[in-house]
């Protein structure tokens, strides 16, 4: 960091609204925030406890899971602060640089992390006979490391290039969250190199992630036209929609805010809701209403529970 940052507290504004809508709001964002811990916790205890569900499209979902649960509470305990006490937007200086470094972390990682089960769905479509020596316990162990590993990389690299800069006048951060493109513009320096390396290197990241992703599904298309039967087809169409949907999800609001000229600060502000808030609580309401396999260990963790009770 810079010993020019003389900055030692920052403000955060919140989601732009109007004052009045301050309780609704908060009472909106804490019930999504409370069913996304314990949506993604449930899920965790489920593939825990079910032998059926140790496989490696289930690993990696707890992997997802336990992102989400942590990505939600990096920046919404913050924001609901902010909607319920006038001084509750203040933010130390090293604490926005420590909610930056673990939103970017987990932020980086999950996309990494999709790349990784789109390969892992092509590879359970496209090979399933050689499907489980591919995809065996150690290589998932290294895939999933991997993305935790060049997530962690990923966030340090933007971290260190946008506090390095000297923030030494105002102090209000027009987000909810300690983000990018809201800091860069209180630096006391010019930012059109910092702004140009972050662009093009979340840049090369989401465009290359969703590309590898947009790569897999093609192939993984084409292979399930070639299944034979109609159920089969049903089937492995189904297996993909679950990761299809939360990966638009995902990568659409981070695109439109990151790699868009220009930023607007509230019209960023709400679009980040989207896959600050909303994403990680679709994760356990996804892979829970649209997959078969998931609702019954719940029936069975559910029956299991109440015999085990009546016993």
């Amino acid at each position: 960091m810079s010993n020019m940052s003389i900055v030692t507290t920052f403000f955060l504004s919140g989601i732009p609204h109007a004052p009045v809508l301050d309780t609704m709001l908060f009472a909106i964002f804490l019930m999504i925030y409370i069913l996304t811990v314990l949506g993604n916790l449930l899920i965790l205890i489920v593939i825990r406890v079910d032998s059926h569900l140790h496989t490696p499209m289930y690993y990696f979902l707890t992997n997802l899971s336990f992102i989400d649960m942590w990505f939600s509470t990096v920046t919404v305990p913050k924001m609901l602060m902010t909607l319920v006490s006038p001084g509750g937007g203040a933010i130390s200086f090293h604490s926005c640089v420590a909610q930056f470094y673990s939103f970017h972390f987990l932020g980086s990682t999950e996309c990494f992390l999709y790349t990784v089960m789109s390969y892992d769905r092509y590879l359970a479509i496209s090979y399933p006979l050689r499907y489980s020596s591919m995809m065996s316990g150690r290589m998932c162990a290294l895939l999933a490391a991997g993305t935790w590993l060049t997530g962690s990389l990923h966030s340090a690299v933007q971290t260190s290039l946008t506090f390095h800069l000297p923030y030494c006048g105002p102090n209000q951060i027009q987000h909810y969250f300690c983000d990018a493109p809201p800091i860069l513009k209180l630096a006391c320096a010019d930012t059109s190199a910092n702004e140009m390396v972050i662009f093009v290197n979340i840049g090369v990241v989401a465009s290359g992630c969703f590309l590898l992703i947009a790569l897999s599904y093609v192939s993984i298309v084409c292979s399930i036209l070639r299944i034979r039967t109609s159920e089969g087809r049903q089937r492995a169409f189904q297996t993909c929609a679950s990761h299809c949907i939360v990966v638009l999800c995902f990568f659409g609001p981070g695109i439109f805010i990151y790699l868009r000229p220009g930023s607007r600060d509230a019209v960023d502000g709400v679009v980040a809701v989207f896959y600050t808030v909303l994403t990680p609580l679709l994760n356990p309401v996804v892979y829970t209403l649209r997959n078969k396999e998931v609702k019954k260990a719940l029936l069975k963790l559910k029956y299991g529970s109440v015999f085990t009770q009546g016993k």
